[in-house]
């Protein structure tokens, strides 16, 4: 009797007479008690391995603004608190190291921060005042979806733990005044103590993936894929982290696929090193150090490469990933979002519909598996991209070389400066790096003289590729440089520029 009242308020029955609405501070407050009372309340039973039917649990309680036998006084309105797979989400909050007290304190010692939601949902968002949970508002499927997707959410998150999907701490649904909210607790992917210059919630599709007029109005908007491809290049990772980076995002998205699950996004947080000190003041004191593990962006994606340690309390990186954008330093932080769309009948519907106006590759509802691997690709392609540090070291090598063969052709073409050039040419004797290699042989090939418009011609194109460096041009040096050539005098010599 109780589940189906229940099922029909949380599809939208009206609030009775009898009942006021809550306000919006009451119903935190009832979230915030609910939560508290259970996980007070799980905390008298005994610990024990995770069992199928754990998945399919819901415990319901009635907390009157009076109080009862098991249940505190409070200062709301009278609400029923159901708490979904209680054993299974205490398993996970486990597995991310996360104690009891620590969530307790942190989801009731003070008021939730209310955030804005720039997506098309109707979803409410909440922040703990120290910075470690989101709780946010979640509709009926969406709840039983998840609540379908544990067993296998459970056996994903015991293989690999370290990854950017969300991670779930818990379900629960609030029926106060006639009013039903369901919230899930997830980990905070955007820490507020960070301060984001540019922030993106990126698909990988391109039909009407541009923000608002309404949303760049706001203070901190956040931008669609278009944007990124108008604003951004690319941000650059070093071969190992991006290596990381995307194969965390390929497993993750394998993971969603063999789940039906698409229309996901990621969340894409870009702090600017270079252009303000970090922001520390909205960071609450409370915060010893980090709560929950494999929560920072650099943790989720390491793997192989390295283990990093916990976030410290004086970390001012708060687990960003460094990366670079043309001459900036950049802090990274992400994580995939809204994976709770699955690919049932109503979004094939809204796929087939879109199709017909539009191009049915670039709409962002899409099979899981085309929708993955454009995903994917657009990630790998486009927003992020791997450094090569080798180019930019050869590349110098090759402009000081330029550099030399511009200076020796303005001295063959003014025979006035000789001493300038006996000077100059006693100088090259000197240098390691561009002229002689290890065996203290000259690096010059013995090669026809040609003019110098090749010089002047390879110049526009010296950088394009190291393989090149054999084709460029050669310049014909006179007896004054003499000194550089000892054991090949009287020849015509080679400089690799």
């Amino acid at each position: 009797m109780s589940t189906a009242s229940a099922d029909s308020v949380g599809r939208g029955t009206k609030a009775s007479k009898d009942h006021k609405k809550p306000t919006a501070a009451a119903l935190k407050g009832a979230i915030q008690l609910g939560i508290g009372y259970a996980v007070g309340n799980l905390s008298s039973k005994p610990d024990r391995d995770v069992l199928m039917q754990d998945f399919s649990v819901v415990e319901t309680v009635f907390l009157p603004s009076e109080g009862s036998n098991l249940t505190p006084a409070h200062h709301f309105p009278d609400f029923r608190l159901k708490t979904y797979a209680p054993l299974a989400f205490r398993y996970f909050r486990e597995l991310f190291g996360i104690k009891p007290d620590d969530y307790l304190y942190s989801m009731c010692n003070e008021p939730l921060i209310e955030l804005t939601n720039p997506g098309a949902s109707s979803s409410w968002f909440y922040l703990t005042s120290d910075d470690e949970f989101i709780i946010k508002t979640v509709q009926h499927k969406e709840a039983e979806f998840l609540q379908k997707l544990l067993p296998g959410y459970y056996m994903n998150l015991n293989q690999n733990p370290r990854t950017l999907l969300p991670k779930f701490y818990g379900l629960y649904c609030i029926q106060c005044g006639g009013i039903t909210v369901r919230v899930v607790v997830m980990n905070n992917v955007l820490p507020r103590a960070m301060k984001m210059h540019y922030k993106y919630d990126l698909k990988g599709s391109s039909y009407k993936r541009r923000a608002s007029r309404k949303e760049r109005a706001k203070s901190s908007p956040t931008f669609k894929d278009l944007d990124f491809q108008e604003m951004h290049e690319g941000l650059l990772f070093d071969p190992d982290t991006y290596n990381a980076l995307m194969k965390t995002l390929q497993r993750d998205c394998r993971v969603l696929e063999s789940f039906k699950i698409m229309d996901y996004s990621l969340l894409l947080g870009i702090h600017i090193l270079d252009r303000k000190p970090l922001e520390r003041g909205n960071r609450c004191d409370s915060r010893r150090g980090q709560k929950v593990l494999y929560s920072t962006a650099l943790e989720s994606i390491q793997g192989n490469v390295r283990d990093p340690e916990p976030v410290a309390e004086d970390d001012d990186t708060l687990g960003g990933i460094p990366a670079k954008h043309k001459d900036e330093n950049l802090l990274i932080f992400l994580g995939i979002i809204d994976i709770l769309q699955s690919y049932r009948f109503i979004k094939k519907v809204e796929h087939s519909w879109k199709a017909l106006v539009h191009d049915g590759d670039t709409v962002s509802v899409h099979r899981p598996s085309f929708y993955a691997d454009r995903f994917l690709k657009f990630m790998g392609s486009t927003v992020f991209k791997k450094l090569h540090p080798l180019r930019g070291t050869s590349s110098k090598r090759k402009r000081t070389s330029l550099h030399t063969a511009k200076s020796v052709s303005q001295e063959i073409l003014s025979p006035q400066k000789e001493k300038k050039e006996e000077k100059k040419a006693q100088s090259m004797d000197n240098l390691d790096g561009n002229f002689y290699s290890s065996s203290n042989q000259p690096d010059l090939l013995l090669r026809p003289a040609v003019t110098f418009e090749s010089v002047e011609n390879d110049e526009v194109n010296v950088d394009n590729s190291e393989d090149r460096r054999a084709s460029s041009s050669t310049i014909a040096l006179d007896d004054r440089l003499a000194p550089i050539s000892r054991s090949h005098s009287d020849t015509d010599l080679d400089v690799y520029l």
